[in-house]
């Protein structure tokens, strides 16, 4: 039953959220954009179209259905030790995450993930759209971690259709264009990556690119020690974006393809040797 009902599910989860944060970007936008949505939005919901088809045909039952199938064949931790379902759920959520979060940090470190995750990050706006604009490569590998991870763990799968449904209606919610009192995002950036907190990510600035890894929730960074409060030009005044890649035209769908093939791979933003030169001329 889970497993036929899971697509339905993540539909009715996504666009729901994915209206509310729309509606919410007209209502009270966070930052003036230069570039409508009648440039960006097709491009970026083209993506996780094609995104959605390609996962589907490689991988029919994604993670809950490979979820099921390590239960049945006793595969990972949780189907090795007995623990109370609860706690395998909690845990499983919580690992999981930290799976991610650790993935999107690897996939800053290496060149050749970082030319397809690159893709995400040279949106020259921030918004709700900019939350599915991963290249389908990236998805695909993205599928594949996933699952080594759950063949490792072997998570209850309602575990599993608990984080995919938090890790869609999180990403959507904190790439939005919304606006919301300085205290209120205080206080949620305790428990769930906000707005403000990862727009901080997508600035142009490698030490600032490399921080807030964090999609759904914000304790890896701060244990971590990848926790950045603030731009340093502030919200309204910085670039977003990559160096790379600046143009309109850069944001057609045959452009985001064929992306990760054009130009060089050099200036990744996990460059240590260039962000501690960066820090020492700032001291000085």
């Amino acid at each position: 039953m889970l497993l036929t009902h899971e697509p339905l599910i993540r539909l009715g989860f996504f666009t729901g959220v994915l209206a509310l944060m729309a509606g919410w970007e007209l209502l009270a936008p966070r930052r003036p954009q230069a570039i409508g949505r009648d440039l960006r939005w097709p491009s970026n919901l083209g993506i996780v179209v094609l995104d959605t088809l390609l996962l589907r045909l490689v991988f029919p039952t994604a993670a809950v259905g490979f979820a099921l199938l390590a239960a049945e064949r006793g595969w990972g931790l949780f189907n090795a030790v007995a623990v109370p379902e609860w706690l395998a759920v909690v845990g499983s959520v919580l690992i999981l995450d930290l799976a991610i979060y650790l993935q999107h940090v690897l996939f800053h470190a290496v060149p050749a993930f970082w030319r397809l995750h690159r893709m995400h990050h040279a949106d020259l706006e921030f918004d709700v759209t900019t939350g599915l604009r991963f290249h389908p490569f990236e998805i695909l590998l993205s599928m594949g971690i996933k699952l080594a991870v759950v063949a490792l763990l072997g998570p209850p799968a309602v575990a599993v259709l608990i984080f995919e449904v938090l890790l869609n209606a999180t990403s959507l919610f904190n790439h939005g264009n919304v606006g919301m009192p300085a205290g209120l995002d205080r206080a949620l950036r305790w428990i769930v990556v906000t707005p403000d907190m990862h727009r901080v990510h997508h600035s142009i600035l490698p030490h600032e690119t490399n921080s807030n890894f964090g999609f759904n929730l914000p304790w890896w960074d701060r244990l971590l020690g990848t926790y950045r409060a603030q731009p340093s030009a502030g919200h309204e005044a910085m670039t977003l974006g990559i160096e790379q890649f600046r143009t309109p035209r850069d944001l057609w769908l045959d452009r985001l393809l064929t992306q990760p093939f054009r130009g060089p791979a050099s200036g990744y933003p996990i460059n240590r040797r260039e962000e501690n030169a960066d820090d020492l001329r700032r001291a000085s």
